[in-house]
């Protein structure tokens, strides 16, 4: 009887330890950068050692060290939490703990010929714009088996990956490309062959001559804040190596295992998030390029708008297109109407994701870097966006559109070039008819009630070169995407 009763409250003991012992995640936020210089937060400066050490008495290590955030990335008990936040040097203490999921199998790779066609792949080619001499980051998720892809051959074969780092398993980091944990680890090989493959039949990505950044931030079969903090750590590392030039085709929104975690879509306002709050910091202090995509929430009536960070205003938020007519595809997340600038800034046609229509961007950047390396990140997201064929039209389902080589070429000889690829029309009452190339069968229409939100897009058919159109109720402003023209209908 005696060991039984030992063996029970040896349980109890130990079920009540392991409560008290529970640790979640969180970054813990310095309100300065050293005692002595209050309310400087310079991204430059490394966290106070004193904070770390004082820290460290009280057995809390670092897992993620942030600069940008003036932060740390830690695990802590609840009982660790509540003496945390009493610190005076302490700013705040934010979850970003998680459970993890199994993701589904994802969509068969596509090839990503059309898009090269689409965005004029060919003119880069004959201008001798392959992304040479720039050097690209990507984060994502598994690489697994990237250098037995054909189609990254090339880039294999030329050593074009300079580096790598995996902060989902920075132990394993031999097994880079061979350790397979879930069915979506190939992610980030399938975003590398969308910014750079190419192999004996097909071109697949524009940058086939640039260099790679490797580091992979997210654990492809589960969902969670938890990696957040490792996209944080991935985009100062590529900083500190002078990497300007960084395609993340990652988002957060909902979804999460613990439904705590969940962000709501008023979130998605481009400072809310702690990820967005880096972007910003990446874009506007250390003058780096972040291509960054939509996310494929737009069939989801419980959300349809755009993830973090794909949010934050300086990046080139990237949307995806149907391949003929250039207008939506469905899955595509559009912008909020309750944020004060443009998502996404541009588009083009992926019939799998978002996730590999930002790197078709991403290879686009490159190739103007390589034209112009003396363009600031801001020049080259102003290129890009003036390149686009709906440009200076855009919208919160596609944006300015598809960007287009020939434009851009045009735009890195004389940056102030107007746009002449439009026109616009004052209508009289609510139904007008528009003349139309013969040549055009069905062009594509979106309604907007602003000069931004689009109320609903249309395929309608052009016949014997007219297009009628009646005003829907509360319609503005209507724009016909003839791809080589945009026409603004203004009611």
């Amino acid at each position: 009887m005696k060991h039984t009763i030992i063996c029970k409250s040896i349980l109890v003991f130990l079920v009540f330890n392991f409560q008290s012992l529970a640790q979640s995640k969180y970054w813990i936020l310095f309100k300065d950068k050293n005692p002595s210089t209050v309310n400087i937060n310079v991204t430059s400066l490394p966290i106070c050692d004193d904070y770390l050490q004082l820290l460290e008495k009280q057995n809390i290590r670092p897992i993620q060290k942030s600069k940008w955030l003036n932060a740390i990335s830690v695990y802590l008990t609840d009982a660790q939490k509540t003496r945390v936040i009493a610190l005076d040097f302490v700013k705040d203490v934010v979850l970003i703990d998680g459970k993890f999921y199994v993701a589904s199998r994802p969509h068969q790779q596509p090839r990503l010929a059309p898009v090269m066609e689409q965005v004029e792949a060919s003119v880069f080619r004959e201008n001798g714009l392959t992304g040479k001499g720039v050097k690209i980051g990507v984060i994502d998720a598994g690489f697994y088996e990237a250098p037995m892809n054909q189609q990254l051959k090339g880039i294999f074969a030329n050593s074009a990956i300079l580096s790598i780092r995996d902060y989902v398993n920075p132990k394993h980091i031999a097994n880079f490309y061979t350790n397979s944990e879930s069915f979506v680890d190939f992610h980030g090989s399938e975003v590398l062959a969308a910014i750079a493959g190419t192999d004996t039949d097909m071109q697949q990505g524009l940058a086939i001559d640039s260099q790679f950044y490797l580091a992979r931030t997210d654990h492809g079969g589960r969902e969670s804040r938890i990696e957040e903090d490792n996209w944080v750590a991935a985009i100062e590392w590529l900083d500190s190596l002078g990497v300007k030039l960084v395609n993340t085709s990652l988002g957060y929104a909902k979804g999460f295992n613990n439904p705590s975690e969940n962000y709501e879509p008023r979130q998605m306002d481009g400072y809310t998030s702690l990820i967005s709050k880096v972007a910003d910091i990446a874009v506007n202090q250390k003058g780096m390029l972040l291509v960054v995509s939509a996310g494929n929430e737009g069939d989801d009536p419980t959300w349809r708008i755009i993830s973090t960070p794909a949010d934050a205003e300086g990046v080139i938020t990237v949307g995806a297109t149907n391949q003929k007519l250039w207008n939506k595809i469905g899955y595509s997340s559009i912008g909020p109407e309750f944020i004060a600038y443009n998502k996404p800034n541009v588009s083009c046609y992926s019939l799998y994701g978002t996730s590999l229509s930002a790197p078709v961007i991403t290879g686009f950047a490159a190739c103007l870097m390589q034209a112009n390396p003396r363009l600031t990140n801001k020049e080259i997201r102003n290129i890009i966006e003036k390149s686009a064929h709906l440009y200076p039209y855009c919208n919160n389902y596609i944006g300015y559109g598809v960007p287009l080589a020939s434009r851009a070429i045009a735009l890195l000889k004389n940056t102030n070039m107007p746009p002449v690829h439009f026109k616009e029309i004052q209508a009289i009452g609510n139904i007008i008819t528009v003349v139309i190339d013969n040549k055009i069968d069905v062009v594509s229409v979106f309604h907007k009630k602003n000069k931004n939100h689009v109320i609903g897009q249309d395929e309608m058919k052009v016949k014997k070169g007219k297009l009628t159109l009646k005003r829907q109720p509360n319609e503005v402003y209507t724009t016909i995407d003839l791809k080589n023209e945009v026409i603004e209908i203004v009611w």
